[in-house]
């Protein structure tokens, strides 16, 4: 493994605050079969996801293939809201509309309806305190999702979703960057997908079912098949990782590895710059095997990638 710098104790006071999200959306279920539409499309389950509740899932093609994913919230009995990219939300909502038929469900775009903030340090700390990833605080019309926080060393940043209606007061905090909310993410090894890796990944290979984004024990949904079998047989053979560049990456981005160097190994999920300027970290899925020989982007004689350790264990084949 490879290390950084720490970060510095002013730089420390750039994670706290409120950020901006304007590279998110909001897809609406609303009806009396919202819920028991959605996990029939869904990794998750939706059935059991208490109203005021939230959970992470993806949407899959007949090949197991990620075409979105979202952060689910349950904000009444007959109506689930699913934030996603919004690169991908239209195409997204049109497929699934798609799978509706006689289903008493509207599927909308409600991005208009809401406001999205993310809260960093002390401020998710404010309204979530020390809840699980996934739990989700309701009040006066508001939902904060606790999120996995981002590590750097041993500083442990909390990070949270807030979602309200339009209109409502926002919550208090100093304006964050959304560059910096952009690096807190990669930093807590869990991302949603976006247009440049769409189809690009199964669920595993963003290690969703090792931080509560795929249950097992569900009906089919569309690709259940395919991502049950690289679990139960063991043949999950990509992971997510956390890397370090000195340059910067982009979403879809090519990776490769000295051992291989004419094909492709990994593909860059998300990356974004470091707060202190001491480079970039990046979230890249790639074979497990490739991970131990070394990444490199720009080819044969590219730039070294240092791999870093994820702030979460991931599960073990079944």
């Amino acid at each position: 493994m490879n290390t950084r710098p720490e970060l510095s104790p002013p730089m420390n006071t750039v994670l706290n605050g409120t950020s901006a999200l304007p590279h998110l959306g909001v897809i609406q279920a609303q009806g009396e079969e919202a819920a028991n539409f959605l996990h029939n499309q869904l990794s998750n389950d939706v059935l059991l996801l208490p109203v005021g509740q939230a959970r992470l899932a993806a949407f899959c093609s007949a090949k197991g293939r990620m075409q979105a994913s979202f952060i689910l919230v349950k904000t009444a009995p007959d109506t689930v809201l699913l934030v996603l990219s919004l690169d991908l939300l239209a195409q997204t909502l049109k497929r699934l509309s798609m799978f509706v038929l006689r289903a008493k469900v509207k599927m909308s775009d409600a991005t208009g309806q809401w406001q999205l903030r993310g809260l960093l340090g002390d401020s998710a700390q404010a309204v979530v305190g020390g809840a699980a990833p996934w739990e989700t605080l309701a009040q006066d019309m508001a939902h904060t999702v606790a999120l996995y926080p981002a590590v750097s060393g041993d500083t442990k940043i909390p990070r949270a979703l807030w979602i309200a209606p339009a209109g409502h007061a926002l919550p208090a905090g100093v304006d964050v960057p959304t560059d910096v909310w952009s690096w807190a993410e990669v930093m807590s090894g869990v991302t949603l997908v976006s247009q440049p890796v769409f189809e690009a990944f199964v669920p595993q290979m963003m290690n969703y079912e090792s931080v509560g984004g795929v249950n097992f024990k569900k009906g089919c949904y569309p690709g259940q098949e395919v991502v049950a079998r690289s679990q139960f047989r063991g043949t999950l053979k990509r992971r997510t990782a956390l890397v370090h560049s000195p340059v910067a990456l982009t979403a879809g981005q090519d990776v490769f590895t000295p051992a291989d160097p004419d094909q492709p190994c990994a593909t860059v999920v998300l990356s974004a710059a470091r707060p202190d300027g001491q480079g970039f970290d990046a979230l890249v899925s790639g074979t497990t095997e490739s991970q131990q020989t070394g990444w490199q982007v720009g080819g044969a004689d590219g730039t070294a990638l240092g791999l870093l350790p994820l702030p979460y264990t991931l599960l073990a084949d079944i």
